[in-house]
């Protein structure tokens, strides 16, 4: 970093969560049987014609104004002409030279610092289909036997959101990658326009990076397509970063082409030259009419959006009393909405912190997996935590009570009860315990007898050993107490 600045971009491309598709009327489920959502607008059979689908043109506008973007009063869709077999029409219906949404930004928390990350365009387009290659080792075309296609995902409403070039942020770009990919997500998800799961191909991320010496023109970028998880994009630009700079510091030159990640390594190879608009030959769609949106829906959409996730971490943050710091942490582990969701059902902030933040964290980071994939519900946390309030169950016990939850045995409730791990509380039931500890250490009893109250510790532990930790500790204490006194 001393030798060379970053300039990154990031092309994300987010799937609508519209029941049926961008220009005609098929279903969009996910995982249906292949090629069985499919008719002859979003195959391209000849003398097929699309009609626009409003509410996914509602949606993009929502985004584009929660982006802080300029809303079009006039726009149009155009045809990107290419061939590859996941492309039907061999042409994509998207929008080139005249976007619904312009000239946004979204900033982001990075480091302490807060970083503003210009939106160049949100445009409207339809996807592609899925190509699956069969018989080779990585799942790619090269060294495969046979490819496969499926339609079903051709021609779901698509928007993608493009970033104008993120410069300055040296050593932080690939932090700064990942939490505006972070913080796009949960904006969408706010806005309820996309389900933005990663690992199902609803958002998927292209993410540009490029180097040059302090005070040169931007280097050469590269593509590398799409990434998808929030790991993987900071993976992505930290990877390409030191590529380049080696290529670099060795005499070469970058080439402008598309590159793959590899989850594995997190290394990216070549894919192929990057083409340039002029190679798409765009030209206005002939069969749909221009967008020409109503300013005055324009405003009713814009006066009815959500909070945003900024705006509530803030707000959040206030009724929680969590330093910055803090928060940074519950942001980082993604625990925000699972706090929230575990203080609305009744668990206080510290406590819903302990968890999400403790052992959960613990065993999601174990397993690999974010904390919201872990099989258990904020509601389950929150009754955990009054079960342990209720002095039903010890800290220690409401690990293993928590144990069984993950694992699918039931709710905390259920759990404890067929567990039959609840707390000790009854006088009578540990007056025995209590008896057999003072009379396997007399010399213990003896000091406590003379006033030394704090070796009771010996007598409790052993009394916790017996009930296999199912005592109440405070309990126990006060009755070694009574009875040596």
């Amino acid at each position: 970093m001393a030798t060379y600045e970053p300039v990154i971009g990031l092309e994300t491309h987010v799937e609508l969560g519209t029941n049926t598709k961008m220009f005609c009327g098929c279903p969009t489920v996910f995982g249906a049987e292949p090629n069985t959502q499919v008719c002859p607008v979003c195959l391209g059979l000849p003398g097929s014609l699309p009609v626009a689908n409003k509410a996914a043109i509602e949606a993009t506008i929502r985004i584009g104004l929660a982006l802080n973007c300029s809303i079009a009063t006039w726009c149009r869709f155009a045809r990107k002409n290419y061939f590859y077999p996941d492309m039907p029409k061999n042409f994509q219906i998207s929008q080139y030279d005249e976007p619904l949404c312009v000239d946004g930004y979204l900033d982001v928390d990075v480091d302490g610092q807060t970083i503003r990350v210009g939106i160049e365009r949100v445009h409207l387009e339809e996807d592609t289909g899925k190509t699956l290659h069969i018989g080779g080792a990585t799942g790619r075309i090269h060294g495969a036997t046979e490819s496969l296609v499926d339609y079903n995902r051709a021609g779901i409403p698509l928007v993608e959101i493009v970033t104008k070039p993120v410069a300055g942020t040296g050593q932080l770009a690939p932090a700064v990658a990942r939490a505006y990919v972070t913080e796009l997500r949960d904006l969408l998800r706010t806005l309820d326009v996309s389900d933005v799961r990663m690992e199902q191909g609803s958002m998927r991320c292209d993410v540009n990076t490029s180097l040059n010496k302090p005070g040169e023109e931007w280097g050469t970028r590269t593509e590398t397509k799409n990434v998808n998880s929030l790991r993987s994009v900071e993976r992505a630009v930290r990877s390409e970063m030191l590529r380049q700079a080696s290529v670099l510091d060795a005499g070469g030159s970058i080439t402008q082409e598309t590159r793959h990640f590899h989850e594995d390594t997190g290394d990216t190879t070549s894919g192929r030259s990057k083409e340039t608009a002029t190679d798409y030959r765009y030209f206005p769609e002939p069969d749909l009419v221009p967008l020409a949106p109503d300013p005055a829906w324009v405003e009713t959409l814009k006066a009815a959006l959500p909070e945003t996730p900024r705006a509530r971490r803030a707000r959040l943050q206030q009724e929680w009393r969590v330093s910055d710091h803090d928060l940074q942490s519950i942001v980082n582990a993604g625990a925000v909405e699972l706090i929230e969701a575990t203080v609305a059902a009744g668990a206080t902030p510290d406590a819903a912190r302990k968890w999400w933040l403790g052992e959960l964290a613990r065993r999601a980071n174990n397993d690999g997996v974010e904390l919201s994939a872990l099989a258990v519900t904020p509601a389950d946390v929150a009754e955990l935590q009054q079960l342990v309030d209720a002095g039903k169950l010890t800290d220690k016990l409401a690990r293993q009570v928590l144990e069984g939850t993950l694992a699918g045995e039931g709710s905390p409730s259920a759990v404890m009860a067929a567990r039959g791990v609840e707390v000790v509380s009854d006088t009578g039931a540990l007056t025995a315990a209590v008896d057999e500890a003072i009379a396997a250490n007399p010399d213990v009893a003896a000091k406590i007898r003379e006033g030394k109250v704090a070796a009771a510790g010996v007598l409790v532990g052993a009394v916790m050993k017996a009930t296999r930790g199912q005592a109440d500790a405070k309990t126990v204490r006060d009755l070694i107490v009574s009875r040596l006194s």
